[in-house]
């Protein structure tokens, strides 16, 4: 099936690059949010996106206004009806996705995608609260923020999946500019299920007084030539969501590697998420930053 309107659900941070990247990539794109003023937010933070890329000279004004021509607002999922694929970026809550899913399952053309962005959930779990003729239409799609500059995208299959379903997926993943990478409904999927014991051994590491956190930081940068060291990226990602991802692999595995460090859990329950909040590892309220003063003994 060749796709050609697209559906977004969601136009938070994760929802409104999505969109973006879809009409960038020429697609109509109709995004559904759940109050006019919300989809209207998300679609001033596209146009802000666009206009640094058209002032960097990566795309023209005309592109520019093409893409913005190509977004459509909107509260109703009747909307959605005729999408060929339709993309879910809301709340990271399975009992709300599936009552998402029910809905547009009863409205959706037999032919649409269903795809989720979920970083953690399962795909299964989802899937199972559509038709049995929907759940060989059903896949997961994560993609990375920034969404408009990451090239990756996870493809991934349930075990119901349909194959030709499954390559139209790859295939349109590609036409948005991404780089497909196929992997199977097992929680984490491939980036999440090998960066985040990383993460949280940096953690365990600060804990037990291995190093401090720029120690940390820069033995991993310098060492190992990543941008980044581990500490940085979780105030990045936002260290509630690390939290997060790290009980729902935690509650599917029942691996130490996968258990959140209590230094993290307790980081969480007192406000420092990271960048988000202003504080994480690193108080971001001065600058330079500089590591958050916490008593670690």
């Amino acid at each position: 099936m060749e796709i050609k309107k697209v559906g977004v659900l969601g136009c938070g941070l994760m929802g409104a690059g999505i969109a973006q990247t879809a009409a960038s990539a020429g697609f109509e794109t109709t995004v559904r949010e759940v109050s006019e003023e919300l989809w209207q937010k998300g679609f001033a933070a596209i146009e802000k996106s666009l206009e640094r890329f058209a002032a960097k000279g990566t795309i023209t004004p005309e592109q520019q206004k093409q893409t913005r021509d190509r977004l459509f607002g909107t509260t109703s999922f009747d909307d959605l009806a005729d999408c060929d694929i339709i993309i879910e970026a809301i709340i990271e809550n399975l009992g709300e996705k599936q009552t998402t899913y029910r809905q547009l399952d009863a409205i959706c053309k037999p032919e649409t995608i269903f795809a989720s962005n979920t970083s953690s959930l399962s795909i299964t779990e989802m899937m199972a609260a559509t038709s049995q003729k929907r759940q060989q239409r059903f896949i997961g799609m994560h993609f990375f923020n920034p969404v408009p500059l990451m090239k990756l995208v996870e493809v991934v299959r349930t075990i119901l999946t349909a194959p030709d379903v499954y390559e139209d997926s790859v295939a349109f993943g590609k036409n948005l500019g991404k780089v497909p990478v196929r992997a199977s409904d097992k929680t984490g999927f491939i980036v999440n299920r090998l960066l985040v014991p990383y993460m949280l051994d940096s953690i365990r590491a600060l804990e037990e007084g291995v190093g401090s956190v720029v120690d940390i930081d820069n033995a991993m940068k310098l060492g190992c030539g990543y941008p980044m060291g581990p500490l940085t990226l979780g105030d990045f990602v936002g260290l509630d969501t690390t939290y997060y991802i790290a009980e729902i692999m935690f509650n599917e595995f029942r691996e130490k590697r996968f258990a959140p460090p209590p230094l993290l859990k307790r980081m969480v329950m007192a406000g420092l998420y990271g960048r988000k909040s202003g504080r994480g590892f690193y108080d971001y309220t001065k600058d330079p930053k500089n590591p958050t003063p916490m008593n670690l003994v």
